[in-house]
């Protein structure tokens, strides 16, 4: 008798393997991803190794692609960020920058915050408003200071 995979599936063990399996990958998935918390340490928001930004609820609100353009969850671009840190909105306005310390400032180049080494992130005030721990300066800056996923 043939093992097909409808049989395998639909007897008990077969059920048990596809929950552990899945559970496997959830868990991998999880893990592969950045955490971005806020001031209390609540999950706000996840980054994946693509670049894939998941909200609270893991539901996709947008991707960092390598090229630096940054695009919603419907995929329509929303902004870019260059080589020099230069962030542009979806008409290319410039609306800050991030400098390679992790210094974010505004179109004006007034200071708006920090994002330092270790995920901290500072606001203007050098308050804590939230963690990035392991999630690069420019991609916690862009998703804490600019709003572009909103």
């Amino acid at each position: 008798m043939k093992r097909t995979v409808e049989t395998i599936v639909h007897n008990g063990r077969g059920r048990r393997m596809m929950f552990m399996l899945l559970a496997m990958l959830l868990c991998s998935a999880a893990a592969s991803a950045q955490e971005l918390r806020d001031r209390n340490y609540r999950l706000i928001g996840r980054i994946e190794r693509d670049g894939t930004v998941r909200n609270e609820q893991y539901m996709m609100i947008g991707r960092f692609r390598p090229d630096g353009t940054i695009v919603d969850r419907t995929y329509m671009m929303v902004g870019k960020i260059g080589t020099d840190g230069v962030v542009r909105d979806r008409n290319y306005m410039m609306i800050g920058k991030v400098e390679a310390d992790g210094t974010v400032k505004d179109r004006n180049y007034m200071f708006i915050g920090k994002v330092k080494s270790d995920g901290t992130v500072l606001d203007r005030s050098y308050m804590q408003i939230g963690r990035a721990k392991d999630v690069p300066a420019r991609w916690a800056a862009i998703f804490f200071f600019f709003g572009l996923f909103r």
